[in-house]
């Protein structure tokens, strides 16, 4: 939330720009600082402070930047989270011991705002419903209705015609004003209105990526303000993984992102410059990756059609179309409030002053921040899983943890997980169809975060998610088969798991010593005891059984099948080295093949050697 914020003041300030860019950028990170401000008061549950640091590598960035950021904290005023303060380089190693120690001379650390943006995009919509609002999603525009108003003698925007996606029922919505909030589709609706609109919305993308926890303290961030070509990377702890980003591309507007592997390598480059060498900063930790779409846009009202607007516009068609484009997260409520004063006077609508400043967003009513404690004691839960529902859903959480099934465990007593890594149980999956989930992706993606988290997990979790969804909304077993399709591939292009596995291709280098491919052709025969050349689940299930490991068939088949390249159902030797080569270059991490075989093979030279003389007591 607002990482951007304090790039804008002190990028102007000590760059020298002339005082209208000053007085731009002051009133822009005023005005971001109070909404970040009215954000943390009206989701106490989804925001938090975070605190973050800028390393210094050169003695004359101290200066450069303390001042930079101080101005900061003095626009901010008495909505100054905390103050910023300076950091010795023993005390920025002693709080970020992962930093590269060489030529440090020591850390700024500022203070911003996180919040968890898919269930703070819910809580609004849940509230906008709870003051009497008609919500809708899967829901489509097919064109805008007109009618010619007699009055002026030229048409004015009155509505909709609009699609049900999942269902393709198509039906009209009439109003007396129509306001264009579709972000990177402003442009889309706008032609709707006259064709011959020109493009105000330059999409741009950011790819983010997610890798283990251990990259990062659990409570503080990294943000490197001028990256080797300028951009701006962070580097967050983010439910309790490490979160890193962003890139700023020119992209073409689509539905579906997808992350692109140069954008994550970049990423990853930039990250390995700040970490220390003992670091391994590896391309098989990224455990999911995707790509947004900024709608940066031009004002059409501004002469100059080429300028990139800074902040958002509020514009209002001849035929009363009134488009807000632009912005970002932390001023959403400013941009809707200037948006909503613009339509009432533009349509003589009948409305008071927003009272949006300090209105409680779902959830926040009734949360504190011992209330997961209450859960754990009243419900059985887990702690890491009462914390997770206090900070997901607020006081909501109670109704959530009512509705979890007994374990049949001496503990937790109730709360049944999704997988086991993740605090995610089988009832909130129950809960989304509350909040209008209509697809498991809605589940993996919009209600809980697992799908951003780590794709594997997601993909692990979906067949449980499809069943319980599938009795609650009565699906038919075509249904359950199409949603467990189209959420795979969703994972697959959109959450990065394409980009994983191509790490792993039937094109990939196999870099290994000769030593090395001797070494793993003795590991692969241990299983391959025909020497067939290729091995399947059941040559694995039989090692396995021999040294008392039991897998289901199932999960050997997905295990197998992350490795086998042309995918015939058996993984070949040279899939296998290549697999170990991938290993080896840190391409691939946490490999359950590679990790499986590795054990297996420990456990078989165990068995298979000699009780010596001496351990025996020396014979007679």
């Amino acid at each position: 939330m607002g990482i951007r914020l304090i790039q804008d003041i002190y990028i102007r300030v000590m760059g020298g720009i002339k005082h209208l860019g000053l007085l731009l950028s002051y009133m822009m990170v005023k005005e971001a600082l109070h909404e970040r401000s009215n954000l943390l008061n009206i989701a106490p549950h989804l925001t938090a402070l975070l605190p973050i640091m800028l390393p210094i590598y050169k003695w004359w960035q101290l200066p450069y930047y303390w001042a930079g950021i101080k101005i900061y904290d003095l626009v901010a005023g008495a909505q100054c989270l905390k103050s910023s303060y300076i950091l010795s380089k023993t005390k920025a190693l002693e709080l970020f011991p992962m930093l590269k120690r060489d030529k440090l001379v020591g850390a700024i650390v500022y203070y911003d705002g996180q919040h968890n943006d898919a269930r703070m995009n819910l809580a609004i919509a849940l509230t906008a419903a709870r003051y009497g609002a008609a919500i809708a999603n899967y829901t489509e525009v097919v064109h805008l209705l007109k009618r010619v108003d007699p009055q002026m003698g030229k048409e004015r925007v009155c509505g909709a015609r609009c699609r049900d996606v999942i269902t393709g029922q198509e039906f009209d919505v009439r109003a007396k004003c129509v306001i264009n909030a579709t972000g990177p589709f402003t442009d889309a609706l706008r032609k709707m209105d006259d064709k011959k609109n020109p493009n105000i919305c330059q999409p741009s993308a950011g790819v983010h990526i997610v890798i283990p926890g251990y990259y990062s303290p659990d409570n503080m961030g990294l943000l490197d303000p001028a990256t080797s070509d300028g951009r701006v990377i962070f580097f967050l702890p983010w439910e309790k993984m490490t979160i890193a980003g962003t890139t700023d591309t020119p992209t073409e507007i689509t539905p579906h992102p997808i992350p692109m592997e140069e954008d994550i390598n970049f990423i990853l480059t930039e990250v390995r410059n700040y970490l220390s060498p003992d670091v391994e900063v590896r391309r098989g930790d990224v455990l999911a990756a995707w790509s947004g779409i900024r709608p940066l846009v031009t004002n059409p009202n501004s002469k100059d059609t080429q300028s990139i607007c800074r902040n958002h516009i509020v514009h209002i068609s001849d035929s009363g179309l009134v488009t807000i484009a632009g912005g970002k997260w932390t001023t959403y409520r400013s941009m809707a409030e200037e948006t909503l004063d613009a339509a009432v006077k533009a349509h003589n609508l009948p409305a008071g002053p927003s009272k949006t400043v300090g209105l409680m967003l779902e959830g926040a009513k009734d949360w504190t921040p011992t209330m997961y404690i209450r859960l754990v004691q009243d419900y059985g839960l887990e702690v890491e899983v009462a914390q997770h529902l206090a900070s997901s859903y607020g006081g909501r959480a109670y109704e959530v943890a009512k509705m979890a099934h007994v374990t049949g465990k001496r503990w937790p007593i109730v709360g049944k997980r999704l997988v086991s890594e993740f605090p995610y149980i089988e009832s909130e999956v129950q809960y989304a169809i509350k909040e209008y989930a209509c697809t498991a992706i809605d589940v993996i993606a919009r209600r809980t975060r697992l799908g951003f988290l780590n794709v594997q997990a997601a993909e692990e979790a979906l067949p449980r998610i499809v069943d319980i969804m599938g009795k609650q909304l009565t699906w038919s077993e075509q249904r359950k088969r199409e949603e467990l399709a189209a959420a795979k591939q969703f994972l697959y292009y959109e959450m990065g798991y394409k980009a994983r596995s191509e790490q792993l291709t039937d094109t990939s280098e196999i870099t290994l010593t000769p030593a090395e491919v001797g070494r793993y052709m003795k590991r692969f025969h241990k299983f391959d005891k025909e020497n067939k050349g290729f091995i399947t689940t059941v040559d694995v299930q039989r090692v396995l059984e021999s040294i008392n490991v039991y897998i289901d068939a199932d999960t050997l088949h997905e295990i197998l099948n992350e490795v086998d390249l042309n995918k015939n159902g058996q993984v070949e030797f040279n899939e296998f080295l290549q697999l170990m080569s991938a290993v080896k270059k840190g391409q691939v991490s946490a490999n359950r093949l590679a990790i499986l075989m590795k054990t297996a093979e420990q456990s078989l030279d165990q068995t298979e050697k000699p009780v010596s003389v001496d351990r025996s007591g020396g014979g007679v």
